[in-house]
């Protein structure tokens, strides 16, 4: 039986009144995202404007490249490009495979810039155009889908600053070209236990202002204000939301960049993540008004995609690879963590 609403176990924050109402309704909206990113920075999103068949046509497509042979997925690897398009085979998943395995495979794709646009031609910068697989009707399904969810992004970016009192044109300014990406994940089945070295996706926080998912089946986990681990199941006509690394640094701590995790449940199942980003060398701080101390302290100013490429190094093995080769050289330090992770009070649930 199909889960609702009242089987929620994240706060649930209605979006309609953003679409027709007043500016109370907006504020009141406000209100309750401010509240759920300050207290789990998790929660679903109901009433968004995008309709359910949509969302289903966008599985679907995930479902039809990733059911192709691995040799036709192959030819649209990730690994030859340099801003991280195309197949990402589970394989490529974290540096250090196979010690630790992430059992999910991808089709990647991200914000359209034009060939000569000069972080392309830099390489290794998360910006350029787009690839896309040989199937009619394919890329304009999976890029209907990427800008009906990145003008919700758009939207949910505008109220947060409603809830900060700051300007959105403050926030909107550092979108131009945007390292927002687009994943149609598909968690490959397999008979390996669920442990911390055999994950769906191992636990690690967003790294963009935050994130936009449509998911298909259990497994996702997010660690609570408790730093305990909970479900979220997915349920029918909603998104899940979490604030990103770039929106807990705005804030000065205020919100959360939350911290979560699929287990390996050994079963087939597709998920699609909208990562909601800023202009590769956007640099992120502290808004003004959150410039405390010890959040400036806390929260040394940091490029977008600087970030994003530090995290993502380490996140695909294709990458690392290409580093340790000296392919390219980047002009920023490999974190051995993520310095907005937490640990979570209770061992790993299998």
């Amino acid at each position: 039986m199909a889960l609702t609403i009242d089987d929620a176990t994240l706060p649930v924050v209605d979006l309609g009144p953003l679409m027709t109402g007043t500016q109370a309704d907006r504020t009141r909206v406000a209100a309750a995202l401010g509240k759920a990113a300050r207290e789990s920075g998790f929660f679903y999103i109901i009433n968004h404007g995008i309709p359910q068949e949509q969302v289903e046509a966008t599985f679907a497509a995930s479902k039809q490249f990733h059911e192709m042979t691995r040799s036709e997925k192959m030819k649209y690897w990730c690994g030859f490009t340099t801003h991280h398009r195309g197949f990402v085979p589970y394989e490529e998943n974290g540096w250090d495979f196979p010690k630790t395995i992430n059992f999910n495979e991808a089709w990647d794709m991200s914000y359209e810039a034009p060939a000569d646009h000069p972080d392309y031609l830099a390489g290794w910068r998360m910006t350029g155009p787009n690839v896309w697989p040989d199937l009619p009707g394919w890329k304009e399904t999976v890029s209907g889908y990427y800008d009906a969810v990145f003008a919700l992004g758009l939207k949910l970016l505008d109220t947060l600053a409603l809830e900060l009192q700051v300007d959105p044109a403050e926030l909107r300014q550092h979108i131009n070209v945007p390292c927002s990406q687009l994943r149609l994940l598909h968690y490959v089945a397999n008979d390996m236990p669920a442990t911390k070295e055999m994950m769906g996706i191992g636990a690690h926080s967003d790294f963009e202002c935050f994130t936009i998912l449509a998911t298909g089946g259990p497994g996702l986990q997010v660690m609570n204000a408790d730093d305990v681990w909970i479900e979220a199941p997915p349920i029918p006509g909603t998104f899940v939301v979490n604030i990103g690394d770039i929106f807990e640094t705005w804030s000065g701590g205020q919100f959360k960049s939350t911290q979560h995790r699929v287990i390996n449940s050994g079963r087939e199942r597709y998920s699609m993540p909208l990562f909601f980003g800023f202009d590769y060398h956007a640099v992120v701080e502290p808004l003004e008004k959150f410039r405390t101390p010890e959040a400036v302290a806390r929260y040394p100013p940091m490029a977008a995609g600087e970030h994003l490429m530090r995290m993502t190094t380490k996140g695909f093995r294709y990458m690392s690879d290409a580093r340790d080769k000296g392919v390219f050289i980047p002009d920023y330090e490999i974190p051995d963590e993520n310095p907005f992770k937490r640990e979570a009070k209770q061992p790993a649930q299998g």
